[in-house]
């Protein structure tokens, strides 16, 4: 039996899932799971990668435990955030968080000297405020130094295969979040990269999920308990959540939803034209080349910092209760405004949102998720129907994936909103995709289609009808 680990690190959390194939189906089993928590330090809001790391090397020995030693592993992460390595390998500084206020006003700045019409034309990413392009000039700016002793640039999944087996890759799906890749596959952006005065060595080969990137070091071997091949899946979380989505003919919307949502669908190559840009749809890069043309939407990350504030005196279940009893309350958010990125209280920005557009203001936690989740339902829904303009295609159901797959009454509000079924599962979808990587890598599938099959027939798929 040959199993597979898929190490799945989001904005949140954290999770190690085993995989194996049994008679054609994808068997999975949860190994290890942690907290991921930015922190602030010097003013600078970090990540924690020696904790992160930490926990990946526990996971390790958890999979040890079990007696289930992988014959691959592969880790996953959020997009845009980056490392800077030395020459001696070391790290140069803190892993900084996106939601760091570092890169306030660096887009506007890029904006006079490179209209981002001409970034979207060669790059097909979003406007985003904390996109990889302006958290590399903020550091050109604040930091300079850095860039100057800088030999790598590694995304933070390629950083931790780093860590586990002591090479360098840059792996294609992260890659293109960064808005320095051009559309398409093309690699790396070298004219802008120039125009950027970014330094040019620090961008080297890109590659693709189903690279090997070596085996375990000798003190990770030490620490893990066993040896083990690291390989690249679609390290981008929502590129690994998109290969997960089952089977389907072209007729669906994907929709990966933890803390953040991705809402969209899979194309042959870029859709790059002016009404794609208007709507602020990115083209970022998927498992076999393949492109994902999507919108980025602030997700669960308002409910989970709502929790949060309250002390986690509600369970997410218990909240969504909670939302429902609130059912009547008629307020809406606009989940995709940017006051929700990172305030200092959500549920301060909720409220001040809701006085501020004339609608009633929420007091209880009922209500606060009550109008968050109507809210998120609304701007999927009109994602749909932008999405149906640009691509002149008709969507006949809702494809969800991830952790918000498991939420009944978003889910639910989310088929009334659009007009259309939603089917949601598997919840552990990026993980799964992950694993379907590494698998197709193994031999275990021939294709992504025939392990999107497997996925159909492997997990629990529940609908929710309009």
């Amino acid at each position: 039996m040959a199993y597979f680990l898929a190490v799945d690190i989001g904005a949140s959390g954290g999770r190690h899932m085993l995989g194996w194939v049994e008679e054609g189906k994808i068997r999975t089993e949860e190994a290890y799971r942690f907290e991921n928590r930015p922190f602030t330090r010097d003013g600078r809001l970090c990540w924690d990668a020696e904790g992160l790391f930490r926990h990946i090397l526990a996971g390790l020995r958890a999979c040890k435990s079990r007696g289930k030693i992988p014959d691959t592993m592969g880790i996953d992460t959020w997009g845009v955030d980056f490392v800077l390595l030395d020459s001696r390998g070391e790290r140069i500084g803190d892993a900084l968080s996106y939601r760091d206020g570092r890169v306030r006003g660096m887009a506007e700045e890029l904006e006079r000297s490179l209209p981002f019409s001409e970034l979207y034309a060669q790059s097909g990413i979003q406007k985003q405020a904390f996109n990889t392009i302006y958290q590399l000039m903020a550091l050109k700016k604040q930091n300079p130094d850095y860039l100057e002793r800088a030999r790598n640039f590694l995304m933070m999944p390629d950083y931790f295969h780093y860590l586990l087996s002591g090479v360098k890759k840059q792996e294609y799906t992260n890659a293109t979040t960064t808005a320095l890749v051009r559309a398409g596959g093309g690699g790396w952006n070298y004219p802008l990269i120039d125009t950027l005065a970014l330094p040019s060595r620090l961008f080297g080969e890109l590659s693709g999920p189903g690279t090997p990137a070596g085996r375990f070091l000798p003190q990770v071997r030490e620490e893990a308990g066993f040896d083990c091949s690291v390989m690249l899946p679609a390290t981008h979380d929502t590129a690994s959540a998109f290969l997960a989505v089952p089977a389907r003919d072209g007729s669906s919307v994907c929709l990966s939803s933890g803390t953040w949502s991705l809402l969209g669908v899979e194309t042959a190559a870029p859709l790059i034209t002016p009404a794609a840009r208007e709507a602020n749809f990115t083209n970022e890069g998927g498992y076999g080349g393949s492109n994902r043309f999507l919108k980025n939407i602030m997700g669960l990350w308002i409910i989970q910092s709502i929790k949060r504030e309250l002390g986690d005196a509600y369970s997410y279940a218990g909240l969504e209760a909670a939302a429902r009893e609130a059912g009547s309350f008629a307020s809406v958010v606009d989940a995709g405004d940017e006051v929700f990125l990172a305030p200092e209280s959500m549920t301060g920005a909720v409220r001040d949102f809701c006085s501020g557009t004339g609608q009633p203001v929420p007091q209880t936690p009922g209500e606060l998720a009550r109008c968050v989740y109507a809210g998120l339902a609304a701007c999927y829904a009109d994602s749909i129907r932008q999405l149906s303009a640009i691509t002149g295609k008709d969507y006949a159901a809702v494809r969800v994936v991830g952790g918000g797959s498991r939420d009944r009454y978003l889910n639910s509000l989310t088929a009334a909103a659009a007009g259309i079924p939603v089917f949601a599962g598997p919840e552990e979808g990026t993980a799964a995709g992950n694993l379907l990587a590494q698998m197709i890598a193994a031999g275990e599938f021939r294709d992504a289609a025939e392990a999107r099959e497997a996925v159909a027939l492997s997990f629990d798929i529940v609908e929710y009808v309009p």
